[in-house]
């Protein structure tokens, strides 16, 4: 099976990825001054003007343009992309966390549409749309032909029209025909719910503007029945999103001016270390929402749940509590998407998104194409198995590499831990995770709060007397 070889912001409009905005201008005033490669502008020029004389069909400039800026993007790495005037919009208003679509993350592999993850609580969520379907015909249009760009905006859509999508998965002998009625979609990003008395779950979706507020919120709820013995946070198969929102969610559980994280590139504007500090996660004049926090949240015990579908933001928050030895990572690797993208306002109401940096984590690692590796690996369900097929940054085409690596040593993806005792029907896949929250079926949760309980229980065990232990009782000699 061939490589994904593109991932895009996908028809739900979610982001996945660490997010910050500059002003164009100021990037631009740099640039002028730049030497311009004259000979290859040449080359641009006469191939520019081959094509408006003698291509088959008359083109239009603007498209011509337009192409060639979305190839000199998309040929840099994964994440630097193009966004037209819709793009641009839905981008904007994804990270408000509302928008409309279908509410999948997808990609492009081998032609095909591949489902990276559907979005919790959406239409697609709900009719079974599973991670690694690959979407073949949309409607009674064949994908292979189409863009990535193409397929998304067909199946954006107004709110309560229907599109059908023929979907080939693994495990199934005949395509899948499945009918959904699109929605605007209002994401909530932040879940939470007592599973056991004194043991507390907080589920992050996707990291957004009102993402740490919401936090604060939801601990504070947690508490309100008494003080916890220990809390899960939850970042399986979350993509990411703004940068602030991680540091915010980081601040919430790490004491004060803590180093979160560091981006390093090659502007001076993408030089900079965060904090644990209202200048780095607030935005505008807002109130300090950090303060409202019990006390308690910055020393209850913790297990962190990642998995393959963790990235970006969710990785900067499990890394920066994991080097501060905060918490307990729980779960399997992360995705690996160390690198930071910028989104720079071109004329007409477009932009580019361009990675400007890498993320480093408080200790100085590159989780870049590697991820954060889980303390405790704990697979999916007992016997090892996984209902999930995870792509990985590394399995990206053009991924940059890890920057604490040699430039010319190619990183692999990381594996997956082998269950000590495998499945006695190796083929037989793992039974699907509920959609409840928090449900009992979930193996991995239960082995966190296991863990929680053992370590309430070390905390709670009476201290031996060390005097009375030295002490030897007379003896005949012999």
């Amino acid at each position: 099976m061939g490589k994904l070889k593109q991932a895009g912001l996908l028809c739900a409009g979610l982001l996945g990825g660490v997010l910050i905005s500059l002003q164009f201008s100021a990037m631009a005033e740099k640039d002028v001054r730049t030497t311009l490669p004259i000979e290859e502008l040449r080359t641009f020029a006469e191939v520019f003007n081959a094509i408006k004389q003698g291509y088959v069909e008359p083109v239009e400039d603007k498209k011509l343009i337009t192409n060639a800026i979305s190839g000199m993007l998309s040929n840099l790495d994964p994440h630097s992309t193009y966004l037209d005037v819709e793009a641009y919009k839905d981008l904007q208003v994804g990270t408000q966390g509302e928008f409309g679509g279908l509410g999948i993350e997808v990609g492009m592999e081998d032609g095909l549409v591949k489902v990276v993850s559907p979005i919790e609580d959406t239409p697609a969520d709900r009719a079974g749309i599973k991670t690694g379907d690959l979407i073949f015909k949309l409607d009674d249009t064949l994908v292979k032909g189409l863009t990535l760009s193409d397929a998304v905006k067909r199946m954006r859509g107004k709110p309560k029209t229907q599109i059908k999508l023929s979907i080939l998965r693994k495990g199934e002998a005949q395509p899948l025909e499945i009918t959904l009625t699109r929605e605007v979609i209002k994401v909530q990003s932040v879940k939470s719910k007592l599973v056991e008395e004194g043991y507390g779950y907080l589920r992050i979706t996707s990291f957004q503007e009102n993402t740490a507020p919401s936090v604060v919120k939801h601990l504070n709820d947690l508490y309100k029945p008494g003080q916890l013995k220990g809390l899960v946070l939850d970042l399986r198969n979350d993509p990411g999103g703004l940068l602030n929102a991680a540091i915010g969610v980081s601040a919430a559980f790490l004491p004060e001016k803590t180093l979160i994280t560091s981006t390093d590139g090659r502007a001076p504007d993408a030089k900079h270390q965060f904090y644990a500090q209202p200048d780095d996660y607030q935005r505008g004049s807002r109130d300090d929402f950090i303060k409202a926090l019990p006390a308690e949240t910055r020393s209850v015990p913790m297990v962190v749940l990642i998995n393959g579908g963790s990235a970006s933001a969710s990785e900067i928050v499990a890394g920066a509590l994991q080097d501060h030895k905060r918490a307990v990572v729980m779960g399997t690797t992360s995705f690996g998407k160390g690198s930071v993208q910028t989104v720079l306002p071109l004329p007409g109401n477009t932009a580019i998104k361009l990675t400007t940096a890498r993320y480093f984590t408080p200790s100085g690692r590159s989780i870049q194409a590697t991820g954060i590796v889980p303390d405790i690996v704990v697979e999916e369900s007992a016997n090892g198995g996984s209902s999930q097929q995870f792509l990985r940054e590394a399995d990206l085409q053009n991924h940059l590499e890890n920057a604490n690596k040699p430039k010319d040593t190619k990183t692999p993806a990381q594996p997956q831990a082998k269950p000590q005792s495998a499945p006695k029907n190796e083929e037989e896949p793992a039974e699907p995770p509920s959609r409840e929250l928090a449900s009992k079926s979930d193996y991995q949760l239960s082995q966190a709060l296991n863990l929680l309980k053992g370590l309430q229980i070390m905390q709670n065990k009476p201290q031996i007397d060390q005097s009375a232990s030295h002490e030897t009782p007379d003896r005949d000699a012999p």
